[in-house]
Protein backbone atom coordinates (compact mmCIF):
# COMPACT_ATOMS: atom_id res chain seq x y z
CA UNK A 1 0.00 0.00 0.00
CA UNK A 2 2.83 2.59 -0.84
CA UNK A 3 1.81 6.02 -0.83
CA UNK A 4 -1.54 4.80 0.21
CA UNK A 5 -1.64 6.51 3.35
CA UNK A 6 0.24 9.85 2.23
CA UNK A 7 -2.65 10.63 -0.10
CA UNK A 8 -5.20 9.62 2.27
CA UNK A 9 -3.62 12.12 4.52
CA UNK A 10 -3.27 15.29 2.15
CA UNK A 11 -7.09 15.01 1.68
CA UNK A 12 -7.72 14.81 4.90
CA UNK A 13 -5.54 18.26 5.84
CA UNK A 14 -7.92 19.35 3.26
CA UNK A 15 -11.16 19.05 4.58
CA UNK A 16 -9.99 19.49 8.41
CA UNK A 17 -10.30 22.73 10.26
CA UNK A 18 -7.67 25.02 11.35
CA UNK A 19 -8.54 26.34 14.95
CA UNK A 20 -6.76 24.87 17.37
CA UNK A 21 -7.42 26.36 20.91
CA UNK A 22 -11.02 28.26 22.25
CA UNK A 23 -9.62 30.45 24.69
CA UNK A 24 -7.05 31.36 21.73
CA UNK A 25 -8.44 32.02 18.42
CA UNK A 26 -5.39 33.01 17.77
CA UNK A 27 -3.63 29.83 17.17
CA UNK A 28 -3.53 27.54 14.76
CA UNK A 29 -2.86 24.29 13.06
CA UNK A 30 -3.12 24.54 9.18
CA UNK A 31 -0.46 21.74 9.26
CA UNK A 32 1.68 19.79 11.81
CA UNK A 33 5.45 20.23 10.49
CA UNK A 34 7.48 18.84 13.74
CA UNK A 35 6.82 17.99 17.15
CA UNK A 36 9.05 18.85 20.47
CA UNK A 37 8.83 19.28 24.05
CA UNK A 38 11.15 21.98 25.37
CA UNK A 39 14.49 21.05 27.42
CA UNK A 40 12.73 21.99 31.15
CA UNK A 41 9.43 19.74 29.82
CA UNK A 42 7.03 22.48 30.28
CA UNK A 43 6.11 23.33 26.42
CA UNK A 44 4.96 20.81 24.08
CA UNK A 45 5.76 22.90 20.54
CA UNK A 46 4.04 22.24 17.23
CA UNK A 47 5.25 23.98 14.30
CA UNK A 48 3.07 24.77 11.50
CA UNK A 49 2.39 27.02 8.42
CA UNK A 50 2.20 30.39 10.80
CA UNK A 51 4.63 29.99 13.70
CA UNK A 52 4.91 28.14 16.61
CA UNK A 53 1.75 26.44 18.77
CA UNK A 54 3.01 25.87 22.50
CA UNK A 55 0.81 23.45 24.69
CA UNK A 56 1.47 24.34 28.19
CA UNK A 57 0.08 24.06 31.91
CA UNK A 58 -3.54 22.59 30.00
CA UNK A 59 -3.72 25.44 27.18
CA UNK A 60 -2.69 26.50 24.45
CA UNK A 61 -1.18 29.46 22.73
CA UNK A 62 1.06 31.15 20.42
CA UNK A 63 4.72 31.71 20.92
CA UNK A 64 6.66 34.78 20.97
CA UNK A 65 8.89 35.52 18.00
CA UNK A 66 8.17 35.54 13.93
CA UNK A 67 5.61 33.34 12.49
CA UNK A 68 7.51 31.63 10.39
CA UNK A 69 6.34 28.72 8.01
CA UNK A 70 8.29 25.96 9.75
CA UNK A 71 9.42 22.88 8.07
CA UNK A 72 11.44 20.09 9.31
CA UNK A 73 11.45 21.22 12.82
CA UNK A 74 13.74 19.67 15.50
CA UNK A 75 14.46 20.02 19.26
CA UNK A 76 18.21 18.95 20.62
CA UNK A 77 18.42 19.92 24.80
CA UNK A 78 19.85 22.97 23.98
CA UNK A 79 18.60 24.42 20.61
CA UNK A 80 15.71 24.38 17.96
CA UNK A 81 16.18 23.65 14.36
CA UNK A 82 14.54 24.28 11.53
CA UNK A 83 13.72 24.88 7.42
CA UNK A 84 11.20 26.27 5.75
CA UNK A 85 9.77 29.92 4.98
CA UNK A 86 10.25 33.23 6.23
CA UNK A 87 7.16 35.34 7.87
CA UNK A 88 6.76 38.40 6.07
CA UNK A 89 8.46 41.50 7.33
CA UNK A 90 10.64 39.34 8.80
CA UNK A 91 14.27 40.09 6.53
CA UNK A 92 14.89 36.37 6.03
CA UNK A 93 15.41 34.99 2.33
CA UNK A 94 12.94 32.91 1.05
CA UNK A 95 13.21 29.25 1.69
CA UNK A 96 15.40 30.09 5.04
CA UNK A 97 17.55 27.06 4.50
CA UNK A 98 18.66 25.86 7.92
CA UNK A 99 17.96 28.05 11.08
CA UNK A 100 18.47 27.80 14.73
CA UNK A 101 17.14 29.30 17.80
CA UNK A 102 18.86 29.38 21.18
CA UNK A 103 15.51 30.80 22.61
CA UNK A 104 13.30 28.51 22.51
CA UNK A 105 12.15 29.79 18.89
CA UNK A 106 11.92 34.10 20.16
CA UNK A 107 15.21 34.85 17.56
CA UNK A 108 16.39 32.25 14.87
CA UNK A 109 20.26 32.21 13.19
CA UNK A 110 20.70 31.25 9.67
CA UNK A 111 22.99 28.76 9.16
CA UNK A 112 23.26 28.51 5.78
CA UNK A 113 21.64 27.32 2.19
CA UNK A 114 19.23 30.17 2.71
CA UNK A 115 17.37 31.03 -0.71
CA UNK A 116 18.20 27.56 -1.70
CA UNK A 117 16.93 24.52 0.15
CA UNK A 118 13.52 23.78 2.20
CA UNK A 119 14.19 20.73 4.26
CA UNK A 120 11.24 18.87 5.31
CA UNK A 121 13.12 15.82 6.67
CA UNK A 122 15.60 17.10 8.99
CA UNK A 123 16.26 15.60 12.84
CA UNK A 124 18.68 16.22 15.18
CA UNK A 125 20.13 14.08 18.00
CA UNK A 126 18.86 15.43 21.75
CA UNK A 127 22.72 15.54 23.42
CA UNK A 128 24.78 15.62 20.12
CA UNK A 129 25.62 18.03 17.46
CA UNK A 130 24.76 15.71 14.82
CA UNK A 131 21.98 17.04 12.08
CA UNK A 132 20.41 14.64 9.50
CA UNK A 133 18.29 16.11 6.40
CA UNK A 134 17.34 14.70 2.87
CA UNK A 135 18.09 16.88 0.38
CA UNK A 136 15.95 17.41 -2.52
CA UNK A 137 18.12 18.82 -5.02
CA UNK A 138 21.40 20.15 -4.92
CA UNK A 139 23.06 23.07 -3.91
CA UNK A 140 25.85 25.40 -2.79
CA UNK A 141 26.64 22.57 -0.10
CA UNK A 142 25.63 19.44 -0.82
CA UNK A 143 25.58 18.27 -4.92
CA UNK A 144 23.55 15.51 -4.55
CA UNK A 145 20.20 14.40 -3.37
CA UNK A 146 20.15 12.13 -0.83
CA UNK A 147 20.67 11.72 2.67
CA UNK A 148 23.46 14.03 4.22
CA UNK A 149 24.48 14.75 7.38
CA UNK A 150 26.67 17.88 9.96
CA UNK A 151 28.35 17.57 12.61
CA UNK A 152 29.42 21.31 12.80
CA UNK A 153 25.91 23.38 12.39
CA UNK A 154 25.50 22.85 9.07
CA UNK A 155 29.09 24.55 7.75
CA UNK A 156 30.18 20.78 6.12
CA UNK A 157 27.98 18.32 4.68
CA UNK A 158 28.72 15.08 4.37
CA UNK A 159 26.40 12.91 1.96
CA UNK A 160 26.18 9.06 2.37
CA UNK A 161 24.97 6.01 0.46
CA UNK A 162 21.61 4.92 2.49
CA UNK A 163 22.18 1.38 0.86
CA UNK A 164 19.24 -1.16 1.93
CA UNK A 165 17.34 2.13 2.33
CA UNK A 166 13.82 1.16 0.38
CA UNK A 167 10.88 2.96 -0.84
CA UNK A 168 10.41 6.70 -0.12
CA UNK A 169 12.07 8.45 2.93
CA UNK A 170 9.08 10.19 4.97
CA UNK A 171 10.64 10.79 8.34
CA UNK A 172 14.47 10.88 9.84
CA UNK A 173 15.08 10.82 13.49
CA UNK A 174 18.65 10.45 15.58
CA UNK A 175 19.71 8.82 18.21
CA UNK A 176 19.86 11.02 21.38
CA UNK A 177 23.77 10.40 22.42
CA UNK A 178 25.40 7.98 19.19
CA UNK A 179 25.46 10.48 16.00
CA UNK A 180 26.35 7.38 13.75
CA UNK A 181 22.95 5.79 14.43
CA UNK A 182 20.11 7.31 12.08
CA UNK A 183 16.62 6.07 11.67
CA UNK A 184 14.36 6.55 8.90
CA UNK A 185 10.31 5.37 8.00
CA UNK A 186 9.93 5.04 4.25
CA UNK A 187 6.58 3.70 2.00
CA UNK A 188 8.15 0.40 2.39
CA UNK A 189 8.77 0.28 6.24
CA UNK A 190 11.22 1.57 8.93
CA UNK A 191 15.26 1.18 9.18
CA UNK A 192 18.42 1.95 11.06
CA UNK A 193 21.35 2.78 10.36
CA UNK A 194 24.27 2.39 12.89
CA UNK A 195 27.31 4.30 10.82
CA UNK A 196 25.96 7.25 9.99
CA UNK A 197 23.42 5.94 6.94
CA UNK A 198 26.16 4.32 5.01
CA UNK A 199 24.05 1.16 5.17
CA UNK A 200 20.41 0.45 6.55
CA UNK A 201 18.47 -2.71 7.67
CA UNK A 202 14.91 -2.81 8.25
CA UNK A 203 13.01 -3.07 11.85
CA UNK A 204 9.84 -3.32 10.37
CA UNK A 205 8.44 -4.41 6.73
CA UNK A 206 4.81 -5.04 5.52
CA UNK A 207 3.71 -1.62 6.26
CA UNK A 208 4.15 2.48 5.22
CA UNK A 209 6.32 3.78 7.72
CA UNK A 210 5.24 7.41 8.44
CA UNK A 211 6.80 8.24 12.06
CA UNK A 212 10.48 7.31 13.79
CA UNK A 213 12.15 8.55 17.17
CA UNK A 214 14.72 7.74 19.16
CA UNK A 215 13.46 7.44 23.34
CA UNK A 216 15.92 9.68 25.45
CA UNK A 217 17.21 6.96 27.25
CA UNK A 218 18.98 5.92 23.65
CA UNK A 219 17.54 1.98 24.31
CA UNK A 220 14.22 1.55 21.94
CA UNK A 221 13.26 3.06 18.45
CA UNK A 222 9.61 3.94 18.35
CA UNK A 223 7.69 3.99 14.91
CA UNK A 224 4.64 4.22 13.58
CA UNK A 225 3.22 2.83 10.54
CA UNK A 226 -0.19 2.20 7.83
CA UNK A 227 -1.16 -0.96 6.84
CA UNK A 228 -4.83 0.09 6.36
CA UNK A 229 -5.08 0.63 10.12
CA UNK A 230 -2.72 3.14 11.74
CA UNK A 231 0.12 1.42 14.14
CA UNK A 232 2.28 2.35 16.61
CA UNK A 233 5.62 0.35 18.28
CA UNK A 234 8.26 0.66 20.06
CA UNK A 235 11.41 -1.88 19.48
CA UNK A 236 14.50 -2.59 21.61
CA UNK A 237 18.12 -1.21 19.95
CA UNK A 238 19.81 -4.37 21.54
CA UNK A 239 17.77 -6.56 19.27
CA UNK A 240 14.59 -8.40 19.98
CA UNK A 241 10.77 -8.39 19.60
CA UNK A 242 9.00 -5.29 19.01
CA UNK A 243 5.88 -4.14 21.32
CA UNK A 244 2.83 -2.95 19.73
CA UNK A 245 1.40 0.46 21.83
CA UNK A 246 -2.45 0.26 22.33
CA UNK A 247 -3.63 4.08 19.86
CA UNK A 248 -6.10 6.21 20.96
CA UNK A 249 -9.45 5.30 18.36
CA UNK A 250 -8.09 7.01 15.17
CA UNK A 251 -10.32 7.86 12.51
CA UNK A 252 -8.57 7.69 9.03
CA UNK A 253 -5.36 9.18 10.42
CA UNK A 254 -2.40 7.84 11.79
CA UNK A 255 0.40 8.54 13.66
CA UNK A 256 2.94 11.93 12.23
CA UNK A 257 5.05 12.74 15.09
CA UNK A 258 5.92 11.52 18.18
CA UNK A 259 8.14 13.29 21.71
CA UNK A 260 8.68 12.90 24.77
CA UNK A 261 9.52 14.66 27.70
CA UNK A 262 13.05 15.34 28.74
CA UNK A 263 11.56 15.87 32.09
CA UNK A 264 9.42 13.31 33.15
CA UNK A 265 10.16 10.14 30.34
CA UNK A 266 7.17 8.13 30.86
CA UNK A 267 5.49 10.85 29.18
CA UNK A 268 4.56 10.94 25.12
CA UNK A 269 2.74 12.80 23.40
CA UNK A 270 1.58 12.16 19.66
CA UNK A 271 0.72 14.36 16.88
CA UNK A 272 -1.47 12.84 13.67
CA UNK A 273 -2.09 13.33 10.38
CA UNK A 274 -5.55 14.77 10.98
CA UNK A 275 -3.76 16.82 13.35
CA UNK A 276 -5.00 15.91 16.64
CA UNK A 277 -2.78 15.44 19.20
CA UNK A 278 -2.55 12.88 22.48
CA UNK A 279 -0.35 13.01 25.57
CA UNK A 280 0.26 10.05 27.50
CA UNK A 281 1.78 9.95 31.28
CA UNK A 282 2.30 6.16 31.68
CA UNK A 283 4.84 5.55 28.13
CA UNK A 284 1.58 4.89 25.80
CA UNK A 285 -0.50 2.54 28.22
CA UNK A 286 -3.65 5.39 28.24
CA UNK A 287 -3.99 8.60 26.02
CA UNK A 288 -5.98 12.20 26.75
CA UNK A 289 -6.39 14.08 23.64
CA UNK A 290 -5.39 18.15 24.12
CA UNK A 291 -6.30 18.81 19.85
CA UNK A 292 -8.72 17.24 17.61
CA UNK A 293 -8.80 17.94 14.16
CA UNK A 294 -7.09 20.80 14.93
CA UNK A 295 -8.94 22.00 17.93
CA UNK A 296 -7.99 22.14 21.46
CA UNK A 297 -9.88 20.39 24.27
Amino acid sequence: MRFAFRAMQLLIALLAGTAVAHAQPAVTLTHVHGFAYSPDGKRLMIPSHHGLAVYEKGKWSKAPGAQHDFMGFSATANNLYSSGHPAPGSGLVNPVGLIRSRDGGKTWDKLGLEGEIDFHLLATGWNTNAIYVWNPEPSSRMRRLGLHYTLNEGFAWKPVQAAGLEGNPQALAVHPDNAASVAAASSNGVYLSRDSGARFTPVARGAEGLAVFFDLDGKRLWYSAFDGLPRLAHAPLGGGAATQVKLPPLSEDAVAYIAQNPAARSEYAIATFGKSVYLSKDAGRSWSQIADRGKAK
